[in-house]
Protein backbone atom coordinates (compact mmCIF):
# COMPACT_ATOMS: atom_id res chain seq x y z
CA UNK A 1 0.00 0.00 0.00
CA UNK A 2 1.53 3.58 -1.01
CA UNK A 3 2.47 6.13 1.97
CA UNK A 4 -0.56 8.53 2.04
CA UNK A 5 1.68 12.24 2.68
CA UNK A 6 -0.04 14.28 5.45
CA UNK A 7 -1.02 17.52 4.47
CA UNK A 8 1.57 20.77 5.91
CA UNK A 9 0.51 22.79 8.09
CA UNK A 10 -0.18 26.53 7.49
CA UNK A 11 0.96 29.00 9.54
CA UNK A 12 -0.99 32.65 9.52
CA UNK A 13 1.34 35.22 9.32
CA UNK A 14 2.26 36.87 12.94
CA UNK A 15 1.38 40.65 13.54
CA UNK A 16 4.88 41.87 13.76
CA UNK A 17 5.55 42.79 17.40
CA UNK A 18 5.97 46.23 18.78
CA UNK A 19 7.14 47.46 22.11
CA UNK A 20 5.33 49.37 25.16
CA UNK A 21 7.01 53.03 23.99
CA UNK A 22 5.88 52.00 20.08
CA UNK A 23 2.13 51.41 21.41
CA UNK A 24 2.63 54.36 23.59
CA UNK A 25 3.43 57.07 21.06
CA UNK A 26 0.90 55.60 18.43
CA UNK A 27 -2.07 55.92 21.00
CA UNK A 28 -1.35 59.49 21.83
CA UNK A 29 -1.25 60.49 17.85
CA UNK A 30 -4.35 58.94 17.81
CA UNK A 31 -5.67 60.67 20.43
CA UNK A 32 -4.53 63.81 18.94
CA UNK A 33 -5.62 63.02 15.77
CA UNK A 34 -9.38 62.48 17.44
CA UNK A 35 -9.24 66.12 19.46
CA UNK A 36 -8.33 67.60 16.37
CA UNK A 37 -10.31 66.17 14.14
CA UNK A 38 -8.22 65.99 11.27
CA UNK A 39 -7.92 63.51 8.78
CA UNK A 40 -5.12 60.98 8.55
CA UNK A 41 -4.15 57.53 6.95
CA UNK A 42 -3.51 54.42 9.01
CA UNK A 43 -1.58 51.95 7.70
CA UNK A 44 -3.32 48.47 8.88
CA UNK A 45 -1.42 45.06 9.16
CA UNK A 46 -2.55 42.75 6.17
CA UNK A 47 -5.14 45.11 5.02
CA UNK A 48 -5.53 48.55 2.90
CA UNK A 49 -4.94 51.79 4.03
CA UNK A 50 -7.83 53.13 5.96
CA UNK A 51 -8.15 57.26 5.19
CA UNK A 52 -10.36 59.30 7.45
CA UNK A 53 -11.50 61.29 10.58
CA UNK A 54 -11.16 59.11 14.22
CA UNK A 55 -14.49 59.55 15.49
CA UNK A 56 -14.40 56.90 18.67
CA UNK A 57 -11.32 55.21 20.34
CA UNK A 58 -12.83 52.37 22.38
CA UNK A 59 -10.74 51.42 25.23
CA UNK A 60 -13.07 48.66 25.84
CA UNK A 61 -12.74 46.70 22.87
CA UNK A 62 -9.65 48.48 21.67
CA UNK A 63 -11.13 49.95 18.61
CA UNK A 64 -10.31 52.83 16.49
CA UNK A 65 -13.56 53.89 14.87
CA UNK A 66 -12.70 55.86 11.72
CA UNK A 67 -15.58 57.41 9.86
CA UNK A 68 -14.26 57.59 5.67
CA UNK A 69 -15.99 59.33 2.97
CA UNK A 70 -19.03 56.13 2.24
CA UNK A 71 -18.27 54.44 5.77
CA UNK A 72 -17.36 53.80 9.19
CA UNK A 73 -14.51 51.42 9.71
CA UNK A 74 -13.75 49.41 13.03
CA UNK A 75 -9.92 48.61 13.05
CA UNK A 76 -8.60 46.93 16.43
CA UNK A 77 -5.63 49.14 17.90
CA UNK A 78 -3.02 46.61 17.60
CA UNK A 79 -3.74 45.97 13.77
CA UNK A 80 -3.22 50.01 13.39
CA UNK A 81 0.79 49.97 12.00
CA UNK A 82 1.29 53.47 10.94
CA UNK A 83 -0.85 57.18 11.53
CA UNK A 84 0.31 59.80 9.03
CA UNK A 85 -1.28 62.53 6.98
CA UNK A 86 -2.49 62.46 3.88
CA UNK A 87 -0.86 63.88 1.18
CA UNK A 88 -2.84 65.90 -1.33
Amino acid sequence: MPEVKKPGKKYKVKRPTRDEFELEELGERLVEAKQEETEVVLTVWDAEPVRGRIVVLDARTRLVHVQGYDSLVKIPFLDIMRIDNPVD
